[in-house]
């Protein structure tokens, strides 16, 4: 694990309690030309704000602790199958 990853599952810890009050959490997927991938679950996979969220509260305080993000995107199951796939061929 590199700093930049260090420094943004610091930033997800912190954020991780808000959206687990509401019956929702967020996960660390990875982190490639300055766009943090990450993963949602519970309340929080449906939730027809969660753009909102991501957009207005959990992208503006990643760019504002970690240097170099740029944008956050919530990856959706089927991405990360996808995702996962390409690594293994490229192994």
């Amino acid at each position: 694990m590199n700093d930049i990853d260090s420094q943004i599952i610091a930033v997800i810890e912190k954020i991780k309690p808000f959206l687990q009050r509401d019956g929702g959490d967020i996960h660390y997927h990875h982190y490639a030309d300055g766009i943090v991938y990450i993963t949602l679950s519970g309340a929080c996979q449906d939730c027809a704000l969660i753009d909102n969220d991501i957009s207005e509260g959990i992208e503006i305080i990643m760019q504002e602790e970690v240097p170099g993000v740029v944008k956050v995107v919530a990856m959706s199951s089927k991405d990360v199958e996808e995702w996962n796939k390409k690594q293994k061929e490229e192994k």
